[in-house]
């Protein structure tokens, strides 16, 4: 059996990312009609566009390295979207529903932060300069939207919740 190399590493996390990705623009409609609170609607809703543009730039790192897009099955982002439609089934009509959306979205965000960290480094290890743009752009992207989210949450959808528990 052939050695796996830090390349064949590369590839294999990056159909782990594209599954993700794909999973999430199917989540992100029922989690935006889900949501009460209008501006978490509008995040979930501009965070589908942005995702598109993800999956896009996705397809052009696989062309970089020779490779035909391919997903494979991600059971971490199963799991975290898993948990979200629960809280959407067992919060349903709850104050605390929006909250327990935003959470869900951000373990989203933070997973993605982490394995588009990864990818980008690797991508700089591999000499892959035009990957490394594009990662990074992504990255970004998360990152903005996880400080969004958390700004959203902390001056209005915990208060929210919390108020209307009181």
């Amino acid at each position: 059996m052939a050695t796996k190399t830090l390349e064949d590493l590369f590839h294999e996390t990056l159909k782990d990312i594209y599954y993700a990705e794909r999973k999430i623009l199917k989540a992100l409609p029922k989690m935006a009609r889900g949501a009460q609170d209008e501006k978490l609607k509008a995040a979930f809703q501009q965070h589908k566009e942005e995702t598109e543009g993800q999956v896009e730039r996705l397809q052009q790192v696989f062309e970089i390295i020779g490779k035909r897009p391919r997903a494979k099955t991600c059971p971490a982002i199963d799991g975290i979207v898993e948990e979200g439609e629960e809280i959407m089934e067992e919060f349903k009509g709850s104050p605390a529903l929006d909250a327990g959306l935003l959470a869900a979205a951000q373990a989203v965000e933070h997973y993605e932060i982490s394995r588009y960290g990864t990818l980008r480094a690797w991508a700089q290890q591999l000499g892959y300069k035009d990957a490394v743009k594009l990662l990074d752009e992504t990255l970004a992207e998360e990152s903005k939207t996880d400080e969004a989210l958390t700004k959203l949450a902390e001056k209005a959808v915990n208060a929210a919740a919390q108020k209307h528990a009181a």
